[in-house]
């Protein structure tokens, strides 16, 4: 039987759309000299057979959302987005946002002085994209998430981790930084995104391991999901969507799990409609 065009086939959790000429971030650490359209992305994900994906706001955008939301509206069943935006901002703005697709916000505290996330005015972002159902991806080594996440999810939103938690090596329970990551897993609302081996210093032996010990920690795997990180920002020499798409499938050999990282747990994280 064929499938409808739009059938939930895959998502891809992570990637970036931007073209050169729009404005950047002042406080950028990189600046691109290439584009990298939504029709790029979109080519790939047909070539790979995946029907979904999840564009992520890149740093050095800042918080102007727009070229993102504009791309949400163009493909409105096929896209989520994760933007990055300003404490204080408006609930106009985000509930304008959330009409789009977009379905969460990302700190990305790399290079960044950490905050107190249990301070009122925190608490208060925090909270507001709790009861929009929205959740708050956080890119940072794991040397600090096991004492940040606990102060955000102390607001009762969900926290989505980028890139295995950038563990820069295997994950080690030995580790008490890894430890204490791992002892989360089990009891909080925390997702990990498996993605971008490369910026976590990665071997595919090291990710299979990784991945292992994040599958004990939880005791399932119902809040794993795979990104492919295109284009691959700072690593494009590196490696390529149809290299990340290998990766996915070296470390999920297995179908039923690999349906439910690939479908079932980022049709419930990114609100897809699994009935299209």
């Amino acid at each position: 039987m064929t499938q409808p065009a739009n059938a939930l086939t895959g998502v891809d959790t992570h990637a970036h759309i931007f073209e050169r000429g729009l404005p950047l971030a002042g406080d950028r650490r990189y600046s691109p000299d290439y584009d990298a359209t939504v029709d790029q992305y979109l080519a790939h994900l047909d070539r790979c057979g995946l029907s979904h994906g999840v564009l992520v706001q890149p740093s050095f955008l800042g918080t102007d959302n727009r070229y993102l939301v504009e791309a949400l509206r163009k493909h409105p069943t096929r896209l989520r987005g994760t933007a990055v935006v300003a404490r204080d901002v408006d609930d106009e703005t985000l509930d304008e946002m959330a009409e789009a697709g977009v379905v969460g916000i990302r700190l990305n505290l790399i290079g960044q002085p950490l905050d107190d996330y249990r301070s009122a005015a925190w608490r208060d972002f925090f909270t507001r994209l709790a009861r929009r159902g929205w959740t708050v991806e956080i890119q940072r080594g794991l040397e600090d998430l096991d004492a940040i996440l606990p102060q955000i999810l102390a607001s009762g939103v969900g926290v989505i981790v980028d890139h295995f938690g950038l563990p820069g090596g295997e994950i080690d329970p030995i580790n008490s930084h890894h430890r204490g990551l791992l002892s989360l897993l089990s009891s909080e609302e925390i997702w990990v995104k498996l993605s971008a081996t490369y910026r976590a210093r990665l071997g595919l032996d090291q990710a299979k391991a990784s991945l292992e010990r994040l599958r004990d920690a939880y005791g399932h795997s119902d809040r794993l999901v795979w990104g492919s990180d295109w284009p691959h920002t700072r690593f494009e020499d590196k490696t390529g969507y149809d290299d990340q798409f290998g990766v996915m499938q070296a470390l999920l050999p297995e179908e039923s799990e690999r349906r439910r990282i690939l479908v079932d747990n980022p049709a419930t994280l990114f609100q897809i409609d699994r009935a299209l």
